[in-house]
């Protein structure tokens, strides 16, 4: 079963809005505890020459991790991001995003999540990061079925 947008609290957000004119309307699902999205740079997202800016690839990434608990309905901010980048993005070259959970304790959970190049599938950047819950959503009960 596919999760699609749960909430529409988050309309103008810079990565995920729908709503946002100027963000990067990523569209993410999340399906069997995985959570998607694909994003293609364009040249208003440059850091230098043809390269996707590093700012740009860690929001997307930040968001994708979000969405994986967005997508259930709990409400969550980033508290630690971690990022390594090993190479690359070139603009125009669509960007496959995924996120999972790695481990929840009460409020606290850490997800990791990894950009590719969807063309050869090549790790652009992989992140960890924590979250700390504000709201549960449809996670409250779900504790035992994380992870």
């Amino acid at each position: 079963m596919t999760a699609a947008r749960a909430r529409n609290d988050a309309n103008r957000c810079f990565v995920c809005g729908p709503e946002n004119p100027i963000g990067l309307r990523i569209k993410f699902e999340l399906e069997h505890g995985i959570c998607r999205g694909t994003f293609t740079p364009g040249p208003d997202h440059a850091g230098f020459d043809t390269v996707t800016h590093g700012g740009i690839v860690f929001s997307a990434l930040d968001d994708a991790m979000a969405n994986w608990l967005f997508l259930q309905g709990a409400r969550a901010v980033t508290a630690k991001c971690e990022i390594r980048y090993r190479q690359s993005a070139p603009i125009g070259t669509q960007l496959t995003l995924v996120a999972r959970l790695k481990l929840r304790k009460r409020r606290l959970c850490v997800l990791t999540a990894t950009a590719s190049l969807a063309d050869t599938g090549a790790i652009v950047a992989e992140t960890e990061a924590s979250f700390m819950l504000e709201e549960f959503g449809a996670l409250a009960n779900a504790e035992s079925t994380l992870g």
